[in-house]
C-alpha cells in the first residue's frame, strides 16, 4: 500500500504525469494507470481521509472477487514466467503482484498469489527454496560416485571425480573428470568452468572442501589461499557453504545428482582409456543436458543462461590464471627456505621471520608480509640451493665465488689429506655453502705460516 500512496500523492500533490510518476516509483505505466483509476472509482485523492489504514485502503481499491466457484474464468498468473522474472534484479513479488492485478482487476489477492507460487515452487522442484539472481552465483561440488579409465598398455584402472558446477539463476550444468580432489585439479577445474561459461559469476559457493577451505569454521571459512588468488585474478569471490547447513549447497547438490544420473549412469557401460577421451563423452552428454527443456519452466538450462546470466557475468581476464601453491615457512639461519628439497635465498636481515613462498611451474618468489623480496626460476634438482648475492651479508659474499669443487681443489693443492678434511667439512652440513668458511678459513692459514 505504501507505493500506492506514493503513487496518489505524486500525482495529486507534486502534479506529476503518469510516466514520470511510474519512474520515480519503478513500476510499469500501466500499474500507474490502474491505481489511479481505482482511486477515481473509489472517490479518493490526496490527502487521503484522516484515519485510513492500509488494509481499508487496500479493500477499497482491490474489492474482495467473488467466491472462485462463482468466477471459474479468473486468470491464474503464469508461474514461470513469474519466477523467471523474479530473477531479475531488483524484482519483487508485489510489484509481479501489482502488475498482474492491474491487467486483471478481478485476480487473485497477494496472499493467494505469493501461497500458490510457493507451491508451484515445491511441485515443479522440490529444492527450489532461494532465488538466485542472474550472473550472481555458481555451486562447485566433487560428485560421490567415480569413473574408472584403463590404462590400454597395463590394463591399470584409475578412478576419476567429476567435478559438478550449476548456475543458480539458470541451472545451467558443467561437469568434466578430474583425477582426483587435489588442489591442482580443483583449481584446473575451475579455470575450465570459466572457459565453458564465458564468464565469471559475482560468487563461487563450495562445499567445505579441504582443497578449498582450510578452516571449515561455520561464519569464518579460511579459504586456501591458492583458491582465493584464483578468485581474485578472475574478479570474483567465494563462498563456502556453511557446515551442517544443506540448503547453502542445495543447488549443487541437486546438479550433482542430475549429473551422476544424465552422465555417470549413461557411460556406465563404457571404456575409456584416457581423461580427454572421457571428458569428450562427458561434454557431449553436458551440452544434450543444458539444451533439454526443464520441466515446468518452458525453457531449457541454456535459453536461461543465455537469457539471465550470461549477460550479468564477469569478462575474462586476458590470461587464464596459472596454478600456484603457497608455503609459509620461517627464514633459516644461512637465509634461506626450502622448496621441494631445494634451498632459494632471501634477505638476510629477515632471518628468523615467517615468509611466504608462492611456487608455480616456473618460479619461486618469497613475500614478507605481502610484499615480494625475492623471486627465483624454479631449480629442477633437488638438495641444491640458488642465492642471490644482494641477499647475503657483505661479510658472507666474499664467498659467493666458490663451489664446493673450487674449495676441494684448493684443498687439493695442500695436500691430499687437506681436500679429504674440507670434503668431510663439506658433506656435514646441511648446504655445503655452510662449511665455505671453515675451509677458507684454513686456507688464509697457508698466507700466514705456508703449505707444510
Amino acid at each position: 500500500m505504501r507505493r500506492i500512496k506514493e503513487v496518489l500523492r505524486l500525482k495529486h500533490f507534486q502534479g506529476l504525469p503518469e510516466r514520470a510518476i511510474a519512474r520515480s516509483v519503478g513500476v510499469s505505466n500501466g500499474v500507474v494507470h490502474s491505481y489511479l483509476s481505482r482511486a477515481r472509482s473509489a472517490g479518493l485523492s490526496w490527502p487521503l481521509p484522516e484515519g485510513m489504514t492500509d488494509e481499508d485502503l487496500e479493500l477499497l481499491l482491490f474489492p474482495a472477487p467473488r467466491p472462485a466457484s462463482q468466477s471459474p474464468q479468473r486468470p491464474v498468473p503464469d508461474w514461470s514466467y513469474i519466477d523467471k522474472e523474479l530473477r531479475r534484479r531488483n524484482v519483487t513479488r508485489r510489484l509481479l503482484w501489482e502488475e498482474y492485478r492491474a491487467v486483471n482487476p478481478d485476480g487473485f489477492g497477494y496472499t493467494w498469489f505469493c501461497t500458490t507460487y510457493e507451491a508451484w515452487k515445491g511441485r515443479v522442484r522440490p529444492s527450489m527454496r532461494q532465488i538466485h539472481l542472474g550472473g550472481e552465483k555458481v555451486f562447485v561440488d566433487f560428485a560421490g560416485d567415480t569413473m574408472d579409465i584403463v590404462d590400454p598398455l597395463t590394463g591399470e584402472v584409475q578412478p576419476m571425480k567429476l567435478f559438478v558446477a550449476a548456475m543458480g539463476a539458470s541451472n545451467y550444468t558443467y561437469a568434466e573428470a578430474c583425477p582426483s580432489e587435489s588442489l591442482a585439479d580443483w583449481i584446473r577445474a575451475h579455470v575450465n568452468l570459466f572457459t565453458f561459461l564465458s564468464g565469471t559469476p559475482t560468487f563461487v559457493v563450495c562445499d567445505n572442501l579441504k582443497a578449498a577451505v582450510s578452516n571449515p569454521d561455520r561464519y569464518d571459512p579460511g579459504l586456501n589461499r591458492t583458491y582465493a588468488e584464483m578468485a581474485s585474478h578472475y574478479g570474483t569471490a567465494i563462498l563456502a557453504a556453511r557446515p551442517r547447513r544443506p540448503k547453502d549447497k542445495a543447488k549443487v547438490e541437486v546438479a550433482v545428482q542430475i549429473a551422476q544420473r544424465w552422465i555417470l549412469a549413461r557411460l556406465r557401460n563404457q571404456r575409456f582409456f584416457s581423461r580427454a577421451e572421457l571428458n569428450a563423452a562427458i561434454k557431449t552428454l553436458v551440452d544434450e543436458l543444458n539444451a533439454r527443456q526443464m520441466r515446468g519452466f518452458g525453457s531449457s538450462r541454456a535459453e536461461l543462461f543465455a537469457e539471465l546470466d550470461k549477460p550479468k557475468l564477469t569478462p575474462l581476464p586476458d590470461q587464464p590464471y596459472a596454478f600456484a601453491r603457497w608455503k609459509r615457512c620461517r627464514l633459516a639461519p644461512d637465509y634461506h627456505v626450502e622448496v621441494d628439497g631445494h634451498w632459494y635465498s632471501a634477505p638476510y636481515r629477515l632471518i628468523g621471520e615467517l615468509v611466504d613462498a608462492r611456487i608455480d611451474d616456473r618460479t619461486v618468489e618469497i613475500f614478507h608480509k605481502g610484499q615480494r623480496i625475492a623471486s627465483h626460476a624454479r631449480a629442477p634438482n633437488r638438495r641444491g640451493h640458488t642465492t642471490i648475492a644482494d641477499h647475503m651479508p657483505s661479510a658472507h659474499r666474499r664467498y659467493g665465488e666458490w663451489t664446493p669443487a673450487a674449495v676441494i681443489a684448493a684443498g687439493e693443492r695442500i695436500g691430499p689429506s687437506t681436500a679429504a678434511f674440507f670434503q668431510a667439512v663439506i658433506d656435514a652440513r646441511p648446504h655445503p655453502e655452510q662449511g665455505f668458511r671453515t675451509c677458507l678459513g684454513i686456507l688464509a692459514l697457508v698466507k700466514s705460516y705456508g703449505a707444510d
